[in-house]
């Protein structure tokens, strides 16, 4: 273990030198590692992991079956106790939730979760639960953990409710709810658009996709974001494209800094006919982003939450509804 951090170290000694500065820390065998540090480099330990209402129900009451340990159920909320938490832009955090060493979380691709929390009662006396799904950036094969990137919004319930939390806190989760299913080789070619957090059910099939010798699918992202600044897990992105000839990022903001090389403004119709492959039976087009985002891209989901018309960018260039999926 003590290798393996060393390996991370060297890969990415700034972010590790900035986050070992005042961090909580946890031991690891012996090996001291700041929560923080995996903040600063916004997920990407899990990078190097790949290479080498009903009752309330609690993780020592799941029956063992045969087969992988699972931590999740889809009928039960189960409490997950908040590990540590830490900063990652000046509205995001990430969350890291414990469970059981020897089991997984029992996500598949792709997939989230539901958390609920409680908000007061009802005219009966009766507790009152917001209700918000999330996708876990960890690795669905990791064991004992998941972790969680949420952006705080001042009148966002859920997202304020986690704000409010502090380690050995408590939130309720159920799942896993299939979003698309994926299998290696599906497509030729996906192209993805994410604004903001929408980055997180991207993540998950990039890394599934990259992690897999035998999946030669080729991906292509737009990310927008307001600032340089509010790029999320943009280092560990860096690192994944690097290393996978496969993996194309192009990055666009609204408000760029003097020394910005990407994109500026919104996406636009020409960075989808210069960024993402054209319309193909062989192309699948992912988007995630703010219901505005969403709106100039593709149009938002229907009220049913189904995939709804397909409008917005992608029509515009010629893709039809079966070649788009909407997160």
């Amino acid at each position: 273990m003590a290798l393996f951090f060393k390996r991370l170290a060297r890969t990415t000694p700034v972010a590790l030198a900035t986050a070992f500065g005042g961090q909580t820390k946890t031991n690891a065998g012996g090996f001291r590692l700041p929560f923080g540090a995996i903040a600063a480099i916004s997920g990407g330990i899990s990078y190097f992991y790949y290479f080498s209402s009903p009752n309330l129900v609690h993780l020592d009451q799941l029956n063992e079956e045969e087969g992988p340990k699972v931590a999740l159920s889809p009928d039960k909320w189960i409490e997950f106790k908040l590990q540590d938490r830490a900063k990652v832009s000046h509205n995001t955090h990430l969350f890291r939730f414990s469970f059981e060493p020897t089991a997984n979380l029992g996500l598949y691709v792709a997939s989230c979760i539901l958390t609920r929390a409680p908000m007061g009662e009802d005219a009966e006396g009766k507790p009152k639960y917001v209700i918000r799904p999330y996708t876990p950036i960890s690795d669905p094969d990791s064991k004992g953990y998941f972790d969680l990137l949420i952006k705080v919004y001042p009148e966002g319930k859920m997202s304020q409710h986690f704000a409010s939390l502090k380690p050995g806190d408590v939130v309720e989760v159920k799942g896993p709810i299939e979003k698309l299913k994926y299998t290696p080789n599906m497509k030729k070619h996906i192209g993805m658009i994410a604004g903001g957090t929408g980055i997180t059910p991207m993540l998950q099939i990039v890394e599934a996709i990259l992690k897999n010798p035998d999946d030669n699918t080729k991906v292509s992202l737009l990310y927008a974001n307001v600032s340089p600044d509010d790029i999320l897990l943009k280092q560990k992105l860096d690192i994944l494209s690097a290393n996978h000839p496969n993996l194309k990022i192009y990055y666009t903001v609204d408000n760029p800094s003097q020394d910005w090389r990407g994109g500026k403004g919104y996406i636009s119709k020409d960075m989808v006919i210069k960024g993402l492959p054209g319309p193909s039976d062989d192309t699948l087009i992912l988007v995630c982003g703010p219901p505005g985002m969403m709106n100039h891209i593709s149009g938002d989901k229907a009220k049913d939450r189904s995939q709804g018309e397909l409008t917005g960018i992608l029509k515009e260039v010629g893709y039809t509804e079966d070649m788009v999926f909407k997160f």
